[in-house]
């Protein structure tokens, strides 16, 4: 683009704005240059780490937790562009689910650094000093959650058949999630501390995001896709592919790895929210699955019981 094109061009763009183009070309002349350092503001990110111990181990647990952290984010993003966009086309939908699962496969298959990174005699000590927090208490976890499907899915397993959800207040919803079961005694409704400071900090903000994405999350908004767009082979393997890494090989990577550090010694071991993480942690007890209608019967019955790789993908 020649210059009197450009001026021309940022004239447009600031007579817009209400703008004079000579005030932002003049602040250009003390610009510095931007750096590497500035743009990802390196020094701040590097300064985030605080550990609790002296322990050396601690600081591969907590810089682990924020990259998890930070790839959260990015599925976040790249799933607001699906949930927002106006005319959503099959390609559209396909390349950003892909770039979502792409973010989990990273997430599911970077474990090893939380099984293997660690001393076991380590983790055992500065754990300690992490009750009652928990990985349970990651919001943006809970967020793509529900970003991902309709809210009956996420329903506690043993309620969710006779779950009248049209006749529910989300208030109602929420108290009958599927991870309420690791903070909350559903005989006497009593919550743990876990349970208790999470929902302090984040209640209103998951029921705000509830009610809006029930109408824009990934399983609503293929199902407005035409049928045959629908019943595009390459996105419902896309579908799949993303349902079964979230829910089984991410949710099986972590199990594994909780349980080569909480069953290393002679008595079973709490996590540190004080949950019974087997059976909040292991599929084959939710059978949590965000798009039902594209796996089998056999499918659900296996899930998260035996291997599904095999039928990740249709032919």
């Amino acid at each position: 683009m020649d210059r009197e094109t450009l001026l021309a061009k940022l004239d447009e763009k600031f007579a817009a704005m209400g703008q004079d183009t000579n005030v932002h070309l003049e602040g250009l002349l003390h610009n510095t240059p931007i750096t590497y350092w500035d743009y990802i503001q390196t020094d701040a990110l590097l300064n985030l780490q605080i550990q609790r111990t002296n322990l050396p181990d601690e600081m591969v647990f907590i810089m682990y937790h924020q990259v998890n952290e930070l790839l959260f984010k990015m599925i976040l993003w790249e799933m607001d562009q699906i949930a927002e966009k106006d005319d959503l086309t099959t390609e559209f939908f396909t390349e950003h689910l892909s770039r979502i699962s792409r973010y989990f496969d990273v997430l599911a298959n970077s474990f090893e650094i939380m099984g293997d990174g660690m001393e076991v005699a380590q983790y055992m000590k500065f754990r300690n000093t992490l009750t009652p927090a928990s990985g349970f208490q990651s919001a943006q976890y809970r967020l793509i959650e529900f970003s991902s499907t309709e809210i009956i899915n996420l329903i506690d397993a043993r309620f969710k058949k006779n779950f009248d959800i049209e006749n529910k207040s989300f208030e109602e919803i929420f108290e009958n999630l599927y991870w309420q079961a690791a903070g909350k005694d559903f005989k006497t409704g009593e919550k743990s501390t876990l349970l208790n400071l999470f929902e302090k900090r984040y209640k209103e903000e998951f029921l705000r995001y509830i009610e809006e994405y029930q109408k824009k999350n990934l399983w609503t908004r293929f199902k407005e896709l035409p049928e045959e767009a629908q019943n595009n082979i390459d996105l419902r393997n896309a579908m799949r592919h993303y349902d079964h890494t979230v829910n089984v090989k991410w949710v099986m990577a972590h199990y594994n790895a909780a349980g080569k550090y909480l069953l290393s010694g002679e008595e079973d071991v709490e996590a540190t929210g004080g949950s019974d993480w087997r059976k909040y942690m292991h599929p084959k007890y939710q059978r949590r699955i965000f798009f039902p209608t594209l796996w089998t019967e056999e499918e659900h019955k296996n899930w998260g019981i035996t291997n599904l790789e095999s039928y990740e993908v249709l032919k």
